[in-house]
């Protein structure tokens, strides 16, 4: 029993644009200028990794996003080693119902001048890893782009 073959149409490869080559590594490459400098501090932050401490609570502070609101508290922070304290910093994670004016709870300090983490650290390490990957990749596209055009390029 012999079964016909139908024939595949392949479409034609478009070659990369020099703007597009542009794009992606200017894109890829602020990406990663605002990703890599955090990665320390954001891989501390996941592990609650730093000088562990209390935070209190001095004021919530919202933002309204249309039908969604999200709310931090920001107050002071004081390290258990007896290190100079912080002040207007905000407790990462937080939301309305967590604390109260003058409520203290334990808090980590991962080295970020605005902020300390709860003990049991964050999640931020999946939104930066992934800025980083997609920065990556975008720059080796722009980078593959870029060969494939002087490729082309005639010489002469």
């Amino acid at each position: 029993m012999s079964t016909a073959t139908t024939p595949v149409e392949t479409l034609p490869v478009r070659r990369p644009s020099a703007f597009f080559a542009v794009l992606a590594t200017v894109v890829g490459l602020g990406l990663l200028a605002l990703t890599v400098p955090s990665l320390g501090p954001t891989i501390r932050a996941a592990n609650a990794d730093g000088a562990r401490g209390t935070f209190t609570a001095a004021d919530l502070r919202c933002v309204n996003h249309g039908a969604h609101e999200s709310c931090s508290w920001y107050g002071g922070f004081v390290p258990a080693q007896g290190a100079a304290t912080a002040q207007e910093v905000y407790l990462y994670g937080s939301d309305r119902d967590m604390l109260r004016p003058g409520q203290r709870t334990e808090a980590v300090d991962v080295g970020r001048g605005n902020r300390v983490y709860g003990p049991g650290g964050s999640r931020e390490w999946i939104f930066v890893g992934l800025l980083t990957l997609i920065g990556l990749g975008l720059l080796g596209l722009g980078g593959r782009a870029a060969v494939r055009l002087r490729a082309r390029r005639p010489r002469g």
